[in-house]
């Protein structure tokens, strides 16, 4: 049985924490008014607005970061500032005993993926494939807060993880099933395989989405992916979006999903609402989901935190 965390409430305290590549004070500091315009406190991890390169700051300074997030027992929400590269290399550094201890909601998409579903595996922690701090600003659409803090709330079961009505899920194989959902961002995922916190797909619905990556280069980490078993290990498959990937010798996206996927015999959907879109759908790592093509819908059958 999957650990739920406690539930957001107004009022409660978000740490934030940058776990990957480095982001503009400008975007953190903007986030952060967002946040405490809304009414939350804040408080900033040493590692926030480091920047070496193309990473803020070495494994250890940001993985002691995360920790003391965990280890604080006033805060509810951990949210990271971006994804972008590195955060695997935090994963050897992370006490999941500690983080088991302490569970607390934590949120985010891109790079961040690999570190949703290493929690759920090793920590056993219900996670959140939904915003990070860059999300909160005042061009975000009204769906994304309304998915992120719906779930990241008490919520009655089941519930429906809808898409935006101008952007309808599309049935590619015909299916219905039930099991834990994990996931995310793909070439994340490609990056950790063979080592001991590549993505587990036995009995699990997998979400994959990606962005800037042409057609190719996405087939080649599909392949990868179904060349490690992931594939026929899991027992659905939920497209999102690749945002900007541009077609390769006039395959496109669609076209690659019905030439790759479709034939596995998977019940498949796609075009859902997650990660680098615009749109993105509020997704709880590790929760049980029922996947079904007939009527299309994805639904969360358990409570995924604790009154």
């Amino acid at each position: 049985m999957a650990i739920k965390p406690p539930q957001l409430r107004p009022g409660d305290t978000i740490g934030i924490v940058t776990l990957g590549s480095p982001l503009e004070a400008s975007v953190i500091n903007e986030g952060i008014t967002t946040l405490e315009n809304m009414g939350f406190n804040v408080i900033i991890g040493d590692s926030v607005y480091l920047s070496r390169g193309f990473l803020a700051g070495t494994p250890q300074e940001r993985a002691a970061d995360l920790m003391s997030m965990f280890e604080n027992p006033t805060v509810k929400l951990i949210l990271p500032t971006r994804g972008g590269v590195g955060v695997a290399g935090i994963l050897p550094y992370l006490d999941f005993s500690v983080i088991r201890s302490n569970p607390k909601l934590i949120s985010g998409y891109s790079d961040i993926t690999v570190l949703l579903n290493v929690l759920y595996e090793y920590a056993e922690l219900i996670t959140l494939h939904s915003l990070l701090l860059l999300d909160f600003n005042l061009s975000t659409p009204a769906y994304n807060f309304n998915q992120f803090f719906g779930a990241t709330s008490a919520r009655t079961v089941p519930w429906v993880i809808n898409n935006p009505p101008e952007m309808p899920l599309i049935s590619r194989v015909p299916g219905n099933v039930t099991g834990p959902i994990v996931g995310g961002n793909l070439t994340s995922f490609v990056d950790t395989l063979g080592t001991p916190y590549e993505v587990n797909t036995q009995g699990r619905i997998l979400l994959l989405e990606d962005t800037h990556e042409p057609i190719n280069t996405v087939y080649r980490y599909l392949n990868a992916l179904s060349l490690a078993g992931k594939f026929n290990d899991c027992i659905g498959i939920i497209m999102g979006e690749c945002t900007n990937c541009a077609p390769a010798y006039g395959v496109t996206y669609d076209q690659l999903i019905e030439e790759f996927l479709v034939p596995l015999g998977k019940p498949v959907i796609s075009n859902f609402a997650s990660g680098h879109g615009s749109f993105k759908a509020a997704v709880p790592i590790g929760a049980t989901v029922n996947m079904n093509t007939e009527p299309l819908a994805i639904t969360v059958t358990e409570s995924t935190v604790s009154p």
